[in-house]
């Protein structure tokens, strides 16, 4: 089996757009719970960024645990997975990474 770049690549892109979101979905968790403390706010917002937040950071998590899967070439399914939770939070990294994860089939265990 010849191992090329891609999984490692891959699983990067996954890696990192997973890490950006988690950053940026722990930071519009923290403004919703901040929110409702703040006078005037209208009642919806705070339970809408929080609602959002949430399965957002455990879709961020996926990225990243897949992307590890992907730099370790095991587990095909759960890097693809990793690859398309990446595209969420930024396509510009979920889209080449879906791809590489895609053409590197044959090289995870």
């Amino acid at each position: 089996m010849k191992r090329t770049w891609m999984p490692t690549v891959a699983g990067i892109l996954d890696i990192v757009s997973g890490s950006i979101a988690i950053v940026w979905f722990c930071i519009m968790l923290a403004g919703g719970l901040v929110m409702r403390f703040v006078p005037r706010m209208p009642m919806m917002l705070p339970p809408l960024l929080i609602g959002m937040a949430v399965p957002l950071i455990i879709v961020a998590i996926l990225a990243i645990v897949g992307g590890v899967h992907a730099l370790q070439r095991k587990n095909w399914g759960l890097a693809l997975a990793a690859s398309i939770a990446a595209f969420f939070p930024s396509w510009i990294l979920g889209i080449p990474a879906i791809v590489l994860v895609s053409l590197s089939r044959d090289e995870f265990e």
